[in-house]
């Protein structure tokens, strides 16, 4: 058999958010793909559908569906997409403690035949969700990032250059803290062309993109009806898998593992990092107006009551 020593990163789930992460990854030629599910079938059908795209669109990385953590050996990237979405009818915490089970046995599984793996965690709740990763794989917290300051700051970017009628290339947002409606985008840091949108936009308009940002999961399942986003989900995820693999060291905001930075210990809150091979290589901290702080504080305080209601 052929050997090879090519890049290899796991997707677990292969629903929506999943298959589109494997797709872009494989588009862009970045690695071979395991894309791994529960459900016997799903994944090898979505895998053999993305094989059968190779020809027209013209990769050559590889992709298997599998329902064998076995074949997700020596991964250096493992993504967690796999999880329940909300039921109508289910509460907040039920759907936590049964996707803090979920994510508890899929990273436990993958961790244990990927040892050096970077793992990014998607599955909601998200912060909390990193803790599981982390206390199921064992890994230490550079190895361990949660993706939703991507996604977050990409909406904030993208309601910022439809407001101001410019590229979305042009315009660079900074959003801090919780993934979900506590967030903290910072209007100060957040520019257009290099120019803070403090400049170019009213203090009431800026709250409006706001707060839109902080509802935009929300937004976009509303109009669904069925089901989430995925396709700015899946983008953001290979961001950080491309600046990982590629060792880019771009400065990304994700959710690490705070030790003590911006005044927080022991919790998973989304913060400028330097993503790199090793994974989170640096936490950039930069200091908050009294203001901000508080949200952060916040944001924090509301990430530390879903952590303390995980089941053990």
């Amino acid at each position: 058999m052929h050997q090879t020593t090519r890049r290899r990163v796991t997707v677990i789930g292969a629903g929506n958010v999943g298959a589109t992460t494997a797709q872009r990854i494989i588009e862009t030629g970045l690695a071979d793909v395991v894309l791994v599910d529960i459900v016997e079938g799903l994944p090898q059908g979505k895998a053999l559908d993305l094989a059968e795209a190779a020809p027209v669109v013209g990769y050559d990385v590889q992709v298997t569906g599998t329902n064998d953590y076995a074949d997700t050996a020596g991964s250096k990237i493992i993504v967690v997409t796999s999880g329940l979405a909300r039921q109508p009818g289910m509460s907040r915490d039920d759907l936590m403690a049964k996707n803090a089970g979920i994510v508890r046995s899929v990273v436990g599984q993958a961790a244990a035949v990927s040892p050096e793996a970077i793992i990014i965690v998607v599955t909601n709740p998200l912060d909390a969700m990193c803790h599981v990763a982390m206390q199921a794989s064992g890994f230490p917290r550079q190895r361990v990032i949660g993706m939703a300051g991507v996604l977050d700051s990409a909406r904030f970017r993208a309601f910022i250059a439809a407001e101001l009628d410019v590229s979305v290339r042009d315009v660079r947002a900074f959003v801090l803290g919780g993934h979900g409606d506590t967030m903290v985008p910072l209007p100060r840091f957040s520019t257009a062309g290099g120019v803070p949108i403090t400049e170019l936009l009213s203090p009431e308009r800026i709250d409006q993109l706001v707060d839109r940002t902080r509802n935009g999961g929300a937004e976009v399942v509303a109009l669904l009806k069925t089901g989430s986003a995925y396709y700015a989900p899946a983008a953001s995820t290979v961001e950080m898998v491309e600046a990982i693999l590629l060792d880019r060291r771009r400065i990304l905001p994700c959710a690490a593992y705070l030790q003590g930075e911006y005044g927080i210990d022991g919790l998973f809150v989304g913060v400028p990092v330097v993503l790199g091979n090793g994974g989170m290589e640096q936490i950039i901290e930069i200091a908050l107006t009294d203001d901000e702080k508080a949200g952060l504080d916040h944001s924090a305080a509301a990430v530390r009551e879903l952590v303390e209601k995980l089941p053990a």
